[in-house]
């Protein structure tokens, strides 16, 4: 199964009204070949998407290792799948120069942030496009809005993971997924 495929068969477990529409913007949007980053964590063709999958898989695990941590499985996937919108035809392509192992100049292409809609915090970004498609409960809202912790220059967000434990999970999710999952990857 390909990451696209996994990636539309978790979306067809989200039962609420919108999650159509939602899934056609991505289709016509770059979501699906996108890097997750300029130059850090998946910072290649498919990246987000690859990081969103595996943001999901960190997430069912932490949620295994924290029974007392109650969600739904919809939600599970609607926090971790979609926690990065805000990355969404985020990224530009520009011809770059470095020298290679031999010391010649060659060219290549470098991902630029190439911002078309500023709307302020990575995890508010996110919130506000998914909830232009569909009605999402104020722990998945805390949790997609915290889910970079302080990165993001929230330096409050210790009360919403008190409020709310799945937003630390989502948070330890995607660092693990960024650090560890992903980070091994980029070793070899």
């Amino acid at each position: 199964m390909t990451n696209k495929e996994r990636f539309l068969e978790l979306c067809s477990k989200v039962k609420r009204e919108g999650i159509e529409d939602l899934v056609k913007w991505l289709e016509a949007s770059d979501f699906f070949y996108a890097p997750a980053s300029t130059r850090f964590h998946g910072s290649y063709a498919g990246g987000l998407l690859e990081h969103s999958l595996n943001v999901y898989d960190e997430l069912v695990r932490l949620l295994a290792a924290y029974p007392e941590v109650k969600t739904s499985e919809e939600t599970a996937i609607i926090i971790s799948i979609f926690h990065d919108l805000c990355k969404v035809n985020m990224y530009g392509v520009e011809k770059r120069n470095r020298k290679d192992a031999n010391g010649r100049w060659e060219s290549y292409d470098a991902y630029t942030s190439d911002e078309k809609f500023h709307y302020g915090g990575h995890g508010s970004k996110s919130v506000f496009i998914l909830q232009n498609y569909m009605k999402i409960t104020a722990e998945e809202a805390v949790a997609i809005n915290c889910h970079m912790s302080c990165w993001d220059g929230n330096n409050s967000v210790g009360a919403a993971y008190e409020q709310y434990p799945l937003a630390w999970l989502l948070h330890v999710a995607d660092e693990s997924a960024t650090y560890i999952k992903e980070g091994k990857k980029n070793e070899g």
